[in-house]
């Protein structure tokens, strides 16, 4: 049987990767094998703390990520990550549920996640886009750039984050944090309070 090598990542400096450390400390992954990337995206592929992972993974090995989104934010991405695992006999565990891309079933599994993962993103880039489309209509300008709304609402998805601490983190009230997450699908009545 070979080891667990664990991998975790959050998109800013700002954030905590406690609890994806401790997510993969409770998979069986040793504090000394979790490899970590902080202030970078998924759709960076430069990350070092990746390329360690896939580095320190050999033949039986399996390598452990919290969620699909820690590993890859678009299918391209996914899919090479997936195919270099296979081509290297590494098995994928997300969040406990083991992935063998080899396998058929398992690689229609992770395909199934990676375009769900992509498909959330692109969603919340459009509805990012229309929000700030009807404030420019109305003679608004936004607080947050589409790139800082993207985050702030992707954080309080992460569900690290409280709406107290975006209003920190971004330097906006509470009505710009509840305003950006219901343009985005992800107001109050869906769990934003």
């Amino acid at each position: 049987m070979g080891e667990l090598i664990g991998y975790a990542r959050c998109s800013t400096v700002l954030q905590d990767l406690t609890s994806q450390r401790e997510a993969l400390t409770a998979l069986g992954v040793a504090g000394d094998r979790i490899y970590l990337n902080k202030g970078l995206t998924g759709t960076n592929r430069a990350r070092p703390g990746l390329d360690q992972a896939l580095a320190a993974v050999r033949v039986g090995d399996t390598l452990v990520v919290p969620k699909l989104d820690r590993l890859a934010r678009s299918m391209p991405d996914a899919r090479q990550i997936g195919d270099s695992l296979v081509e290297r006999g590494v098995k994928l565990s997300l969040d406990g549920t083991l992935y063998d891309p080899a396998d058929p079933m398992g690689k229609m599994f992770f395909n199934i996640l990676a375009t769900f993962a992509e498909f959330e993103g692109d969603l919340l880039r459009m509805r990012t886009h229309e929000g700030m489309a009807v404030a420019r209509s109305k003679g608004k300008k936004p607080k947050l750039t589409t790139r800082q709304q993207a985050e702030l609402v992707r954080m309080r998805a992460s569900g690290e984050d409280s709406i107290a601490d975006l209003m920190e983190m971004f330097s906006v009230g509470r009505a710009t944090v509840y305003r950006v997450l219901e343009r985005a699908g992800h107001g109050r009545a869906s769990g934003a309070a």
